[in-house]
């Protein structure tokens, strides 16, 4: 999977096309992942005890990674990425400037 949790990453696909948001849940084995502000799902919460209370609630759902892209804050956009070796360590980088994510 090309993003991982607390990645930001902008949407290429669907309703919520160019929001950018960072990664909160990734899904490798379902390949989803869930992005902060984005599809904002309801529920309707019915209270299971007196402490809880009843009422709606809006949390984000789960998009195929394949609808998102990383972002580069120095491109200010969506980009591909390669993988570089600094310090011998593997990194990710910006394909189209070279920064590392």
């Amino acid at each position: 999977m090309h993003v991982k949790k607390g990645d930001k990453v902008v949407v290429i696909a669907g309703s919520d096309n160019g929001k950018i948001g960072k990664v909160l849940t990734s899904m490798p084995k379902q390949n989803r992942v869930i992005v902060e502000g984005v599809r904002m799902v309801t529920k309707h919460k019915k209270a299971t005890n007196q402490m809880q209370q009843a009422g709606i609630l809006h949390h984000e759902g789960a998009i195929d990674a394949s609808n998102v892209m990383l972002y580069c804050d120095k491109c200010k956009s969506g980009v591909r990425t390669e993988v570089k070796i600094e310090n011998g360590k593997k990194v990710r980088a910006c394909k189209k400037c070279g920064s590392v994510l």
